[in-house]
C-alpha cells in the first residue's frame, strides 16, 4: 500500500475504448496523490501445434504493441505533470493477472467492457471479477452513453 513507493495504482488495458478511459483516469488519479501507474495487459492463445506465427503475429508481441500504442496516446494527451506509467505483459487469465498486479496496490482501475473475441480477454467479466476478489479499492470506468 502506499508506503515507501507512493500511491500505486494498477490499471487493465487491452486497447478498447474503455480501457483507455481506465488508463487515462489512472493517470489523473496518479497526478492528485503523486503516484504511479503500472498498465497491464493480459494476453492468453490457445496453443498452435507446428506452426510458429511471425513476430508481428505473435500473441506478446501484439498485446505489447497495443499496450505500448495505448500508454502513448493518453500520456501524450494528458500533457501538464508527468505521471510515471510501468508497462507490464502478463500471459493467462486477466483477471488472475490484474489481481496479482494488485496485490500490493492502493487502487486497481479497470473499463466496464473491452474489446470482445481474442482482443477482449482483459476486461467485460474481468471487471466484476476484479470488484469481487480485490484486495484493493476497484475503480470501474464506464464510457459516456453516446
Amino acid at each position: 500500500m502506499a508506503g515507501q513507493q507512493g500511491y500505486q495504482i494498477v490499471v487493465g488495458v487491452d486497447g478498447s475504448p474503455a480501457s483507455k478511459a481506465a488508463l487515462r483516469w489512472a493517470v489523473w488519479q496518479a497526478g492528485l496523490t503523486r503516484g504511479t501507474v503500472t498498465a497491464l495487459m493480459a494476453w492468453d492463445a490457445p496453443p498452435l501445434y507446428d506452426f510458429e506465427l511471425p513476430a508481428e503475429l505473435d500473441p506478446e508481441h501484439l498485446a505489447a504493441r497495443t499496450l505500448t500504442d495505448a500508454v502513448r496516446e493518453v500520456t501524450a494527451e494528458a500533457g501538464a505533470e508527468p505521471v510515471t506509467v510501468h508497462t507490464r505483459i502478463a500471459q493467462g487469465n486477466a483477471a488472475k493477472a490484474l489481481l496479482d498486479a494488485a496485490k500490493d496496490a492502493d487502487l486497481l482501475v479497470v473499463g466496464s467492457r473491452g474489446h470482445g473475441g481474442f482482443t477482449g480477454l482483459l476486461l467485460g467479466s474481468v471487471s466484476l471479477h476484479c470488484t469481487q476478489h480485490a484486495n484493493c479499492p476497484v475503480v470501474v470506468i464506464r464510457l459516456p452513453r453516446s
